[in-house]
């Protein structure tokens, strides 16, 4: 049976390198369903999807990471956000027509954010400017300066499917340096057509069959937005009062749309009074601890 819609891990045993492969099929088309732009700018989101699930593997955190690009060009905003139990989702903001080339090309001026959100903790944010001929090469830039891991990545993304392959060096282990040279020239004659087309199996055979190669289970990845109700309705309790009284004046409800999976949300006269008693009760209640 075909391999979709996963994620493998793989360690060269005798090595100080690890790796990653993911291929995405039904997630790839039901995050890329609620989204619209040009073809090129498509591909730049499976590409997107593809890299932040093999990343969110590379650390143990419990929440999100998020990989999001933004500019001043054609292409204006990628998102990219997977959990750590792999569940994926992403949006882009472009002109109809964005002209395909390097990220400087297509993004203008712009910076590549790499952000960890732990379910209890601070977020962790990361850097760089998003420059190179894909995001593959600025992900590298990021992983070099900020991490000091040598790391590569392999991105391909059409209409039906989106994959990605990654290599990185283990933490402490500059010692590899010839090892890590030798399979970075193996992996670079890794296709498109290879990534898109064979299992993981098949394809580290194929690359690095005279390795000792140890595959970790399979680990499931699919489309899911985490938006909810509750949610906005902390974002409409930070609006405060006045503003969201003026709204409803003027338009008569509050309609929300989620950009991530185009669920609508509707808030009423009622529901906008309930959902500022509750911070009335709850903020009272914290006054009277």
């Amino acid at each position: 049976m075909r391999e979709q819609d996963v994620l493998r891990r793989f360690l060269f045993e005798e090595l100080g390198v690890r790796g990653e492969w993911v291929k995405l099929e039904t997630s790839w088309q039901a995050a890329k369903k609620h989204q619209r732009g040009p073809h090129n700018v498509m591909r730049q989101l499976g590409q997107a999807l593809a890299a932040v699930t093999m990343l969110s593997a590379t650390v143990k955190f419990k929440g999100s990471m998020i990989l999001q690009a933004q500019g001043d060009g054609d292409l204006k905003t990628l998102v990219a956000q997977c959990t750590h139990d792999r569940k994926i989702r992403g949006l882009v903001r472009s002109a109809d027509a964005v002209t395909a080339g390097p990220l400087e090309q297509m993004f203008g001026h712009g910076r590549l954010v790499l952000t960890i959100e732990p379910e209890n903790g601070e977020p962790y944010q990361g850097i760089v400017p998003l420059q190179g001929v894909g995001l593959a090469n600025a992900l590298e830039t990021y992983f070099t300066q900020s991490e000091q891991l040598r790391t590569r990545l392999w991105l391909f993304a059409n209409d039906t499917q989106a994959a990605g392959l990654l290599l990185q060096e283990l933490p402490a282990q500059q010692n590899y340096r010839a090892d890590w040279e030798r399979i970075e020239l193996l992996a670079n004659t890794v296709t498109e057509q290879e990534l898109m087309t064979l299992d993981c199996e098949p394809m580290l055979h194929r690359l690095f069959h005279e390795e000792k190669v140890r595959m970790f289970d399979p680990e499931p990845v699919m489309f899911k937005c985490v938006c909810s109700r509750q949610r906005l309705e902390r974002t409409l309790r930070a609006l405060g009062r006045a503003d969201l009284e003026n709204i409803l004046k003027e338009r008569g409800a509050i309609e929300v749309g989620c950009e991530f999976c185009s669920e609508q949300y509707h808030f009423d006269k009622v529901d906008v009074e309930n959902l500022l008693a509750d911070e009335t009760i709850t903020h009272e209640s914290e006054t009277r601890h």
